[in-house]
């Protein structure tokens, strides 16, 4: 997932792009900007975007505020939507602010990478004790193709031959 300022050029590798502003970007002119979506509504509040005015003093209210913000709709549904174009492809969040560091695409990003994470559980390491382990891959190795008494492949089908083909003793099929 990436984070590029409105002002920056758009480039093949950003993948789906999304101005995540709520006030499109000063200056900036609609077709030059080549944003897939622009999502209004998971922009911090105009009351939280006035209150923080870009202060880094004021960084760490602003952004739990945010988080709040994001847990109710309409931002919630929004996140949700790009939780999933997340795991198709390269996401770029798109925002207009001068400090890269502090702005609401850093906490929109931290929050859809949390979720990220929770989408993908690990599968729990295998318990084997160590001495165990060697005799373990040494009877799967050893074991036999899994087959029927009459020696072919577990579903594996006899193949049917006409009877002009036929050379040695007919046998009966059951």
């Amino acid at each position: 997932m990436l984070l590029k300022r409105a002002y920056e050029q758009p480039e093949a590798a950003d993948g789906y792009r999304v101005l995540v502003d709520r006030l499109w970007p000063r200056g900036v002119r609609k077709d030059t900007l080549a944003i897939d979506a622009w999502m209004k509504e998971i922009g911090p509040s105009d009351e939280l975007r006035r209150s923080f005015g870009h202060d880094p003093a004021r960084w760490e209210e602003f952004a739990a505020r945010y988080r709040e913000e994001l847990r109710r709709q309409p931002a919630s549904g929004l996140v949700d939507e790009l939780v999933a174009q997340a795991k198709r492809g390269t996401l770029t969040l798109v925002y207009g602010a001068k400090d890269e560091l502090h702005n609401q695409a850093v906490v929109l990003r931290e929050r859809i990478e949390q979720r990220l994470r929770r989408a993908r559980p690990r599968a729990p390491a295998a318990r084997v004790p160590a001495e165990a382990a060697p005799r373990a891959r040494d009877r799967a190795l050893a074991a036999p193709h899994p087959t029927s008494s009459r020696g072919r492949a577990l579903g594996a089908t006899k193949a049917r031959v006409s009877p002009a083909r036929r050379t040695g003793p007919r046998v009966r099929s059951h």
